[in-house]
């Protein structure tokens, strides 16, 4: 994660899901500048505003009641699954070579499991 000039924190920037995902975010916006022109709005769009979905919804969540959190989660996996299929849509059509598919699936297989942990977390506290 960068370091950014700033003395306060907000308590969801601690979180490991939230850096993996702001992460992951600027791995797309890089990516999507290699696809070729007339797809950087079609496919390109979607991918980035997928992958920024999923930083926003972990933000949006935090510290709000427990139920409403596990929403904003699952919100998060379906952005994760949703920039999986624009992944492989691109890898498909030749717009990412292998090595930044498999990158690209390797980072949201991560975010998936930190997701799904941290559901069971805030579950288990919702159950005491």
């Amino acid at each position: 994660m960068k370091n950014y000039p700033h003395s306060t924190f907000f308590d969801f920037e601690s979180l490991e899901l939230y850096k993996k995902s702001l992460d992951y975010t600027d791995v797309v916006y890089d990516l999507v500048m290699l696809f070729p022109k007339e797809e950087r709005f079609e496919l390109g769009s979607q991918l980035n505003r997928a992958a920024t979905s999923i930083s926003l919804n972990i933000a949006e969540g935090y510290g709000e009641s427990i139920p409403l959190a596990i929403r904003y989660l699952r919100i998060v996996r379906g952005s994760i699954r949703e920039c999986l299929a624009c992944s492989t849509i691109a890898f498909r059509r030749n717009y990412m070579d292998e090595q930044k598919y498999v990158e690209s699936r390797t980072n949201l297989v991560e975010l998936s499991k930190l997701a799904a942990g941290y559901k069971k977390y805030l579950n288990r506290k919702l159950n005491k």
